[in-house]
């Protein structure tokens, strides 16, 4: 997804729902495990996180704005996780992002051009609402009229999505992992380095997170 800024806008809503990719990997699969000091490196843009730091879980997901297992992950697991690990100072989650195409890059792009204090807010907003902008034929109009629910205009909006070194950050995250992290489906988790895929379910991620605590 080499895209430059003079037909990001194009390439990005040209898409519809044929272009989206939902990629996972078994369940079952062998653990892998992975050096945490290279894997807590942040790209370019900086790491968006919720928990205390010094957890003794940190979990690093990749994900794709685009990825329906993405937001039924958010929408059922998620939840459930804050409330039993983070809120209560047992894991740091670290949200990186991963698009798959570049509607999800215009997703993350947005949530990027948002207040800091408001990233997360936007991006449950968009996994929430995954239909309503991304599998449309027309993305584009759906995405605008979306984004200005979240407190954009039309010239915001354009200005986002036209931002290069922003788009360049995002692609940065994406290649790093792909490259160094064999990450080549979304979502896919490390948890203290041990590297799972797919849309784990709270039994499952907790299975993975008490072996460390």
């Amino acid at each position: 997804m080499n895209l430059t800024r003079r037909h990001l806008l194009a390439s990005t809503m040209a898409l519809g729902l044929g272009s989206m990719l939902t990629l996972t990997f078994p369940l079952g699969a062998h653990a892998e495990t992975f050096d945490v000091a290279k894997l807590m490196e942040a790209g370019p843009l900086g790491d968006k996180s919720i928990g205390k730091e010094d957890a003794p879980v940190t979990i690093i997901e990749y994900a794709s704005m685009t990825c329906g297992h993405c937001a039924n992950f958010h929408k059922n697991t998620l939840p459930e996780i804050k409330k039993q690990y983070v809120d209560t100072g047992k894991v740091r989650i670290i949200f990186r992002e991963f698009p798959l195409d570049p509607v999800s890059a215009a997703g993350f792009m947005l949530a990027r051009c948002a207040p800091a204090e408001k990233y997360f807010d936007v991006v449950d907003a968009l996994f929430a609402d995954q239909r309503a902008w991304a599998f449309t034929n027309d993305p584009y109009n759906a995405m605008l009229n979306y984004s200005k629910q979240l407190g954009f205009t039309q010239e915001s909006f354009e200005a986002c999505l036209t931002n290069q070194s922003l788009l360049d950050g995002v692609n940065a995250v994406r290649d790093k992992a792909g490259a160094e992290f064999k990450v080549d489906s979304t979502p896919t988790f490390f948890i203290n380095g041990e590297k799972a895929s797919g849309a784990l379910s709270f039994e499952e991620m907790s299975k993975i997170i008490d072996k460390y605590l």
